[in-house]
């Protein structure tokens, strides 16, 4: 394998590991309304994704970055294509993080209510634009002459990718609902509500990505390319998402999160594998696609970030792992912390 064959897996890992982490603290954000009844619900529910939200940030930088570095043509055509998608992202991100910190600083219900809506849409935005995105990808855009972007701000909102954004935005609710089974107490009211959305809000994912694939393969002919073998990762993603279900039933928690992170894993792995050798498809015509021969970056480039990636990937990966152990126990809605944060804000 070359370096820019290495570098387009190493991206297409940064986007399974990105989805797979920041997917369930959205999914999480978005089932708070729906899930806690009271304030302190709703502190157990922040307090679930509080050590590991910004970190899961991380990826989608490393994935940016990798892609700047190593693809800069890609970079270009993609970022001036979606641009109003990625600003809305950045601008999302930046009000959740921000609603984050200051709901914890405030004592009074209103502004307790604004920063839960803001969080709410910050979770919202991603997770959509995010579907959107890996739909755009599958899909194609007007890419001309030296991969410049000939389209208008709307040329990549179809039906597809519309439908894209509803995926995902439900897979994630689904994952975040498996989450909260492993980081709840299991004797709480929220625990059990957790399982009850993780299967009401799983039936609609499930329907949700057989429609994308069917889409994909009747509509964009995702899988025009695959061989007997390349078929392995589809129907893995299938009987992971049909394994949500049953340990769901047996009440199999740690099955059912590495379950429902399997079908993410494999969905999007699928997608990139369905690209390969393009990183992305021109709606122009195929002279105009952009592959990991003619938009990589000179070898030496390659080789060096090889090297840089060699060395900071196993670092970021370490620390995380250390982050999620020291923060493994679960829940409680009634712990102290909770407990003295409203009694300080005299309101429940």
């Amino acid at each position: 394998m070359d370096y820019a064959a290495l570098w387009f897996w190493i991206v297409t890992a940064c986007f399974a590991i990105y989805f797979f982490l920041e997917g369930f603290d959205f999914g999480v954000d978005l089932l708070r309304p729906f899930l806690a009844r009271n304030e302190r619900e709703r502190k157990a529910l922040i307090n679930t994704i509080g050590p590991f939200w910004d970190g899961n940030e991380v990826w989608v930088i490393l994935a940016a970055g990798a892609i700047f570095a190593t693809f800069p043509l890609w970079y270009g055509a993609l970022l001036t294509g979606l641009y109003p998608l990625f600003t809305l992202i950045l601008l999302a991100l930046i009000g959740r993080g921000v609603a984050f910190e200051f709901r914890a600083q405030v004592d009074h219900r209103h502004w307790r209510v604004f920063w839960d809506v803001t969080s709410f849409i910050g979770s919202f935005i991603p997770a959509f634009a995010w579907g959107l995105i890996m739909a755009a990808l599958v899909q194609g855009l007007p890419i001309g002459q030296a991969g410049v972007y000939q389209g208008t701000l709307t040329s990549y909102i179809t039906p597809f990718t519309l439908f894209g954004g509803l995926t995902t935005t439900l897979l994630f609710m689904l994952h975040g609902a498996t989450f909260l089974l492993l980081r709840l107490d299991t004797q709480s009211g929220l625990h059990a509500r957790a399982r009850s959305a993780a299967l009401f809000w799983g039936a609609f994912a499930t329907v949700a990505v057989l429609g994308f694939v069917y889409l994909g393969y009747v509509r964009e002919e995702l899988f025009r390319s695959f061989g007997l073998s390349n078929w392995v990762l589809p129907a893995l993603a299938a009987l992971t998402l049909a394994g949500i279900w049953l340990s769901l039933r047996l009440k199999r928690d740690g099955l059912s999160f590495a379950m429902s992170s399997l079908t993410i894993v494999f969905s999007v792995v699928t997608v990139f594998l369905g690209l390969f050798p393009k990183v992305l498809p021109s709606t122009l015509g195929a002279a105009y696609d952009l592959t990991i021969r003619n938009a990589a970056s000179q070898p030496y480039t390659l080789y060096l970030m090889t090297i840089v990636g060699g060395i900071f990937l196993p670092l970021i990966i370490g620390y995380q792992a250390w982050n999620y152990y020291v923060f493994r126990h679960r829940i409680a809605v009634d712990e102290p912390k909770i407990n003295q944060e409203i009694i300080s804000h005299g309101t429940d």
